[in-house]
């Protein structure tokens, strides 16, 4: 599929960048770029996002990809499981993302984590107050507030990559382990 907005041109300097760190230009920036200002600012705070430290990256990896086996964003999946390359983790686990709760690959904290990403990726949202209270004990305020906004940014990008029609770029395709596909259930949100 193509996207449903035309990619715009990126100043030379970026493209290079983006191509130097992971192999080509990312069509979501390409078609984001259409509004310049947008694209800064969506660019600035996935970096800040990035740099948060309060929640192990692999949990934040997996969190992401909860969301987008939801959503539907194969690109998002397919770019967060290249991530988990990146990160060293486990690359069997991170493949079994979509399918967590059929999987004895993840441990209680991981299982917590896809759970309320999903649990707020519903519409509407329905965590728990039990779900919370776990999480707060384990990760603490700070780690739990950082769950939170990082799985909100996770939503933005998996509903805006769907919205425009951006699929899957290949990225995944350097793991080596096929990414399981989620399977289809009734009601989708």
């Amino acid at each position: 599929m193509a996207p449903r907005i035309p990619k715009a041109e990126l100043p030379a300097e970026m493209k290079e960048a983006l191509i130097q760190q992971l192999g080509s230009v990312p069509e979501p920036v390409e078609v984001v770029f259409n509004n310049p200002a947008v694209a800064t600012s969506n660019l600035e705070f996935s970096a800040k996002a990035a740099a948060w430290d309060a929640v192990d990256e692999g949990l934040k990896t997996f969190a992401h990809m909860a969301v987008a086996a939801q959503v539907g964003c194969s690109w998002c999946l397919d770019i967060n499981y290249f991530a988990a390359l990146n990160q060293a983790l486990d690359l069997t686990k991170a493949s079994q993302v979509p399918n967590w709760r059929d999987s004895d690959a993840f441990n209680p904290l991981e299982r917590e984590v896809m759970e309320y990403s999903e649990a707020m990726t519903n519409t509407p949202p329905t965590v728990s107050d039990e779900l919370s209270a776990s999480l707060l004990e384990q990760l603490g305020p700070a780690g739990l507030v950082e769950l939170t906004v990082f799985v909100g940014f996770a939503n933005l990008s998996t509903r805006v990559n769907s919205a425009h029609g951006i699929t899957s770029q290949g990225y995944s395709e350097a793991c080596r382990i096929p990414l399981a596909e989620r399977p289809r259930t009734a009601g989708a949100v």
